[in-house]
């Protein structure tokens, strides 16, 4: 089917948008490409250094001309969707030497999971972990002595970082090798209702934490659709991932087949050989597009709205949140993955994954099969699921019927005609809402403000029973340059049972919500933040704001609101502890959430 007019003038858009910024990205890693392998322009010294510990590689590496890979790892046992990665190196080594390779550990990033900091002070630091990992990962390839990298991340900042530094290092070719999610354990809408129920004091704390262990249980990433598993949707859209990779279960004889074949794909598609595929090339503007459109079929993250402009810029692209409005506009949603629905990820895999869903998506006309992928030319090759077949891993055409309507549906009879993303204008700036796991009779809300300046204020006003009417909650001074924007998803419980007590509530804040966030209307992301003076610093108590997701507005309604003096806040006490005090750099330079709160790109 010809493609969609508004995905093609989307793309068009982007393309004329970053045409001068793509043209000096690509000449760049152009040039650095035609330099040939790095380990050429070593001296001899810079390589007995590089190769000292490799033991019986040395001489391959010293004296042979065969493709050398370079690992970069978020390898810990604090992250159970990381702890798998212990073993992959060893791995990727022993495959890369039968293969006439070589592999070697690039170096490794720091990974934090915002499971263990979420409502902790940690989650400050967590939105700038990003950068962090994308200088770590250019320190690890800043060595130049590699011809292709593997990028060993599944969570929440830790891709994103690991894509900056990729495409940082562009002509290099690069895959990502995920390490799958963790089997079913509590059901997630089980969870949510427990943690309810704590929030209003029926269960003690006992009961929460029998209920959280229960969920997260064992290796692999959590299995509900948070940002760490719109992750690897996204890197499977893009063309980073192998196809079919990224929901197959850790310690897998299937996961560890791909890793084995996701290694030697990397030798192939080096400067070295005859499909030399880098990574700048991958990353274009179609590859972005057609990222945002699983996004939308799959109900997934709004921490993608602010990742995907900076990996986007470390390409030389630059995305707009009006292209994932438009594009969010035309993509219907196809999934119902908790919190859209009761399944989890190692359910929708069943029901036929996202080999289902891209295969529909193009016959739809909704992707570019035109692209660059690390498996060969053409999305389409993405709609085969890997299978291991009498010990050999293989690529099998995937059904092209969903095995689960309740889960998965055609995008000619989706849950939804549009991906429930919407970007918000009006008075009190600019911002996003995510409306797929919102009720319709919930997409505009009208009521009075309640304003803090923190979430644990909101929940002490809980507790005292303060809400007792229609509210539209705003939470201001948590953007980036306030706090480095933690994640507000200990409201998500809160504001949960305000309305499921028959009241219309909402959240509004410079402040980001979890991916794991849902039926709750919450205009997030709004920009410009409170503490550079935006207009959610004017908004005081009984203020009538109205949020209209159909409509894409966003408003206070007060008669006097532009002529108000914006509020101040004391942010000294965001400064310091837990390491804060090495982030002020980050916070005094850090760019708007619209543009991606980025501080390296």
């Amino acid at each position: 089917m010809a493609l969609n007019d508004t995905i093609a003038r989307v793309t068009d858009r982007i393309e004329e948008r970053s045409h001068q910024m793509r043209d000096t990205y690509l000449d760049r890693m152009r040039r650095a490409a035609d330099e040939g392998p790095r380990r050429a322009h070593l001296t001899c010294g810079n390589q007995a250094h590089a190769y000292a510990a490799m033991g019986a590689d040395q001489d391959a590496l010293a004296t042979g001309q065969a493709p050398n890979i370079g690992i970069v790892t978020a390898y810990n046992d604090m992250l159970s969707a990381h702890q798998p990665f212990e073993r992959f190196p060893q791995l990727i080594r022993d495959t890369a030497r039968a293969a006439g390779g070589t592999a070697q550990v690039a170096g490794g990033v720091p990974a934090m999971c915002d499971g263990v900091t979420q409502g902790q002070v940690g989650m400050e630091l967590s939105l700038f972990s990003r950068d962090v990992i994308a200088l770590a990962a250019g320190v690890s390839l800043s060595h130049n002595t590699f011809d292709a990298a593997v990028y060993l991340g599944v969570c929440d900042k830790i891709v994103p970082g690991l894509v900056i530094a990729a495409a940082t290092f562009g002509y290099i070719p690069g895959i990502f090798l995920p390490a799958g999610p963790m089997p079913s354990g509590l059901p997630n809408d089980e969870k949510a209702k427990v943690r309810q129920q704590f929030a209003t004091g029926e269960i003690g704390r006992d009961e929460l934490m029998k209920a959280e262990m229960a969920s997260y249980h064992s290796p692999g990433t959590c299995t509900f659709y948070g940002t760490a598993n719109s992750n690897q949707m996204l890197m499977e859209f893009m063309g980073l991932h192998l196809p079919g990779a990224s929901f197959v279960n850790p310690n897998t004889p299937l996961r560890d087949a791909l890793t084995v074949a996701g290694t030697e794909r990397a030798l192939q598609i080096t400067n070295l050989g005859n499909d030399y595929r880098p990574v700048s090339e991958i990353l274009d503007a179609k590859a972005f597009v057609n990222g945002m459109v699983g996004l939308m079929a799959t109900g997934g993250s709004t921490n993608l709205v602010l990742h995907m402009p900076a990996m986007a810029r470390a390409a030389g692209i630059a995305l707009e949140l009006e292209d994932f409005d438009e594009i969010s506009s035309v993509t219907p949603l196809m999934a119902k993955v908790y919190p859209n629905g009761l399944a989890d990820v190692n359910h929708f895999h069943a029901a036929g994954g996202l080999q289902y869903m891209m295969a529909n998506l193009l016959d739809a006309g909704l992707l570019h099969d035109d692209v660059s992928t690390v498996a060969g030319d053409g999305l389409s090759r993405y709609t085969q699921e890997p299978k291991v077949l009498d010990g050999r891993l293989t690529w099998v055409e995937a059904d092209r019927n969903t095995q689960n309507d309740r889960i998965l549906r055609p995008a000619s009879d989706p849950f939804q005609k549009t991906g429930g993303l919407k970007q918000l204008h009006g008075n009190l700036g600019h911002g996003m809402i995510k409306v797929s796991a919102v009720a319709p009779e919930r997409h505009v809300i009208e009521a009075k403000a309640r304003v803090f300046q923190d979430q644990e204020s909101v929940k002490t006003a809980f507790k005292a029973g303060e809400f007792t009417e229609d509210t539209v909650v705003v939470v201001r001074f948590q953007g980036p340059s306030s706090n480095g924007m933690p994640e507000l998803h200990g409201l998500t419980p809160t504001l949960a049972v305000l309305q499921d007590r028959g009241l219309k509530v909402a959240l509004v804040t410079d402040g980001r919500m979890s991916g794991a966030s849902g039926k709750v209307p919450a205009a997030i992301h709004v920009s410009p933040e409170a503490a550079h003076g935006g207009p959610l610093a004017r908004v005081r108590d009984g203020d009538v704001i109205r949020v209209d997701a159909t409509a894409g507005t966003i408003e206070c309604l007060a008669p006097d609101f532009d002529s108000r003096e914006a509020a101040t806040a004391d942010l000294s006490g965001n400064g310091h502890g837990v390491g804060r005090e090495l982030f002020a750099a980050f916070r005094a330079n850090v760019g708007l959430a619209s543009n991606g709160a980025a501080v390296v790109v």
